[in-house]
C-alpha cells in the first residue's frame, strides 16, 4: 500500500537568544524519515524534549520544516489539541465554533453537532455562559469535545489529551481508541508503552531528534524499553 505521507530527512531549529540574527541554532529535530501508510496507526515515542510535540507541529503544517522534504497524497492532517482560539468573553457555544473552524472543522458541521458536543463535554447547563467563568476541568473538556470534530484524513494525537476527571479521562481514553481503531491514518505520541504495543501497527522511537529506529510495534517497543 502506497504511504499517505513521507518524512525525509526533515530538520527544524530555533534560534536561542532574543537575536533574530545572533544567537545559538538548536535543531529540535535533526533528521526525521518515516512513512505513514493509509489506515495505518503509527506510534511516535521518545524521552522528553526529543521533539515528538515540535514533530506533530510539523506534520500538521503549523510550522515549516528548516531541511528535509515532506509528501503526502494531497491529505489533510490535523493536531488535537485543547482550547484552540478560546476568547474568554465568549460563550463556550460561540468558543465551541470558533475553535472547531481553526481546526478545519466547517461550521455547519459544528452547528449540526452542537447538542453531542455539548453532551459529551458535560457543559449542558454552562454552554452559553463566558468561558472566562469556567474552571480548567471545564475549559479542558470543551476543548477536548471540539477537537473531536475535526475529521482530517491524518489525525495526530499527543497524549496531554488525557483531561479532565477519572471519569471524563476514561471516556476521552475510550473515544480517542474508538477513532484509532477506525480505518484512519493515525500518528500516536505517547510515554504508554503498553497502549501503543496494543493500539499501534508500527512504532518510530526518537532519541535527539533523530529517528533512531522504527518497525513493527513490538520491536521497537522493546529496544525501547531496554534503553531506560
Amino acid at each position: 500500500m502506497n504511504p499517505v505521507l513521507i518524512l525525509e530527512n526533515v530538520g527544524v531549529a530555533y534560534r536561542r537568544g532574543r537575536s533574530l540574527r545572533g544567537g545559538e541554532l538548536y535543531w529540535a529535530l535533526k533528521d526525521i524519515s518515516l512513512e505513514l501508510k493509509h489506515g495505518e496507526t503509527l506510534g511516535v515515542i521518545g524521552r522528553n524534549g526529543v521533539g515528538k510535540t515540535t514533530l506533530l507541529k510539523v506534520i500538521a503544517g503549523i510550522i515549516a520544516p528548516d531541511r528535509g522534504e515532506i509528501r503526502n497524497a494531497g491529505v489533510s492532517a490535523s493536531l488535537l489539541s485543547l482550547q484552540v482560539g478560546f476568547v474568554p468573553l465568549l460563550t463556550g457555544r460561540e468558543n465551541a465554533i470558533l475553535s472547531g473552524m481553526l481546526l478545519g472543522a466547517p461550521k455547519s458541521r459544528i452547528e449540526q453537532n452542537m447538542d453531542e458536543l455539548v453532551a459529551f463535554a458535560e457543559l449542558e447547563d454552562f454552554i452559553d455562559e463566558p468561558v472566562s467563568s469556567y474552571s480548567a476541568g471545564m475549559r479542558a473538556r470543551l476543548g477536548f469535545s471540539v477537537a473531536m470534530q475535526a475529521d482530517p484524513d491524518i489525525l495526530l494525537i499527543d497524549e496531554v489529551l488525557g483531561v479532565g476527571d477519572a471519569a471524563f479521562r476514561k471516556k476521552s481514553s475510550e473515544e480517542i481508541q474508538r477513532r484509532i481503531r477506525s480505518n484512519r491514518s493515525v500518528i500516536l505520541v505517547s510515554h504508554n508503552t503498553a497502549m501503543m504495543a496494543r493500539l499501534c501497527d508500527r512504532v518510530v522511537w526518537i532519541e535527539q531528534g533523530v529517528s533512531r529506529m522504527q518497525g513493527e510495534a513490538g520491536d521497537v517497543l522493546a529496544a525501547y524499553e531496554a534503553s531506560i
